[in-house]
């Protein structure tokens, strides 16, 4: 049963060959022994295809990259990148082939890459292929995102390869099917810019607007307004990530995509307790991309797009530089906003009161002076608005604090301002639910899954912990030890990219 794709390859329609083209050509590297270990059915029937193909020997053969299907162009696409600050001209896909693109059923138009499907042009020695452990977590933590509500790549499928990729030991190869609004990054930018090719980079960002911002074409200055949509799209995205407690890892310019969605999943983590200056990323030596520091990050990425698109703000360059500094200087407000309505949200405030940033801030004070879980603090709240007085929400949230009457005063200060609101208890409280969720990611719970499928050849915990975060919201009390925190001999402290 062949599975048919309704291909619509827009971006391969741009001129390849190297150097300086915007990809290279070529089909993906077959593997040995392709087996499906997970696919999303829900997201193939939204991109318009049949499950029951996909799963077919002839589709596994697709998703492993040992048959290209009809209308397919597969290509890897050229970059560059700001890697840890240190900027590296040439890029691109090392270990990914983008097979092409098809319109969904929701009228969106994505991407459909396979990640790990063999060397490329770009693969600056490397083997091209990907480690089960790293396919599993994208797979895991990006549909975890996008029940969360966050902007992401999803996973259509992972497939095992029956090879052995070798890092630091041999370990079980596999694919991942990745689907994205496209894989266009500030690195994009960067390749041409670099080398000056004034005529690409215009032929890119025309491009960019017509698959992002189509308003945008018929603005005064078409690169600046693309590039007010790439701020606006990244100021409303960060403030997700730090209200989830997520913490990117390795956020490179040419993982930051242009479309606003969270991209490359390899050394990301979620805080447990909250610490503005944790690090997980085993490649984060500086902090750079710490919690807390996601924010600057992003604005410092934003400049470097700001810097690549330059030759098309303006034909004077003081006035470009002008021009690109101005949309840089939006990114800050809008963060702010998107940020403290979120806190707002987390904390059942449904209007704008002066003093809401300074309450806000104290309670995220005290709970990094006291190492309180996050995720359980702002659930907790959530229970404790659903009563009038003191109860079993507001006990659980005292309990995460190992000084209670820090935490005390600050709920009475909490109800003090809830009492300015006109929401019923219940009503506040599903509001709050709905913006905390009771499980996420805990990294102790994906690196067991993981460890698992990979020693043990057993999927059951990552099935269970794929299910379970698909509904992040809900109580599931029957796998409350998923929603826990780790004890101290479980802890994970470091986080590895799998490339």
């Amino acid at each position: 049963m062949t599975p048919r794709f309704a291909f619509d390859n827009s971006f391969a329609r741009l001129p390849g060959g190297l150097p300086g083209g915007f990809h290279a050509r070529l089909a993906p590297t077959p593997v040995a022994e392709p087996r499906l270990i997970r696919l999303n059915r829900p997201l193939a029937e939204l991109l318009g295809l049949d499950p029951e193909a996909l799963a077919s020997p002839e589709g596994v053969a697709i998703l492993a990259g040992n048959a290209v299907p009809e209308g397919a162009e597969p290509l890897a696409m050229a970059y560059a990148g700001h890697q840890f600050g240190g900027f590296v001209p040439q890029l691109g896909d090392g270990r990914a082939i983008l097979l092409g693109e098809v319109v969904g059923r929701d009228g969106l138009r994505r991407d459909i890459q396979l990640k790990g499907s063999g060397p490329t042009p770009f693969s600056r020695r490397g083997d091209g292929r990907a480690a089960l452990g790293p396919v599993l977590r994208e797979y895991l933590v990006s549909e975890a995102m996008a029940a969360l509500g966050v902007p992401t790549t999803r996973a259509l499928a992972a497939v095992s390869t029956g090879e052995a990729v070798l890092r630091e030991t041999p370990l079980p190869g596999a694919v991942l099917a990745r689907v994205a609004s496209s894989h266009l990054r500030v690195g994009s930018f960067q390749f041409f810019a670099a080398r000056g090719d004034v005529a690409a980079l215009r032929r890119l960002t025309d491009y960019a607007i017509a698959r992002h911002d189509p308003g945008a074409a018929g603005a005064p200055r078409p690169a600046r307004a693309l590039l007010d949509g790439v701020v606006a799209r990244q100021a409303a995205l960060v403030p997700q990530w730090l209200l989830l407690g997520f913490i990117h890892g390795v956020m490179n310019t040419d993982n930051t995509s242009i479309s606003g969605e969270t991209i490359d999943y390899g050394p990301c983590a979620f805080l447990d307790a909250y610490e503005p200056g944790k690090v997980f990323s085993s490649i984060d030596l500086g902090g750079r991309y710490a919690y807390g520091n996601q924010p600057r990050a992003m604005h410092w990425n934003l400049a470097r797009l700001a810097e690549a698109l330059l030759p098309l703000l303006d034909e004077e360059e003081e006035a470009a530089i002008a021009s690109a500094q101005e949309a840089l200087a939006g990114f800050g407000p809008a963060f702010e906003a998107a940020y403290l309505a979120g806190l707002r949200r987390k904390t059942g405030l449904l209007s704008a009161r002066r003093d809401d940033a300074e309450t806000m801030q104290a309670l995220l004070d005290l709970m990094a002076a006291q190492q309180a879980d996050f995720t359980l603090a702002f659930r907790a709240l959530a229970d404790t608005a659903g009563a009038d007085a003191a109860g079993a929400g507001e006990e659980a949230f005292l309990a995460l604090f190992a000084e209670r009457e820090p935490a005390a005063a600050w709920l009475a200060r909490w109800r003090s301002r809830l009492a300015q609101e006109p929401l019923s208890p219940a009503s506040r409280a599903g509001a709050m639910r709905a913006a905390n969720p009771a499980f996420i990611p805990r990294n102790h719970r994906v690196e067991a899954a993981l460890g698992a499928a990979i020693w043990q050849r057993d999927l059951g915990p990552f099935e269970t912990l794929l299910g379970v975060l698909s509904r992040p919201f809900d109580d599931q009390p029957e796998h409350r030890a998923l929603m826990l925190p780790p004890q101290p001999e479980e802890r994970v402290e470091r986080t590895f990219c799998g490339t």
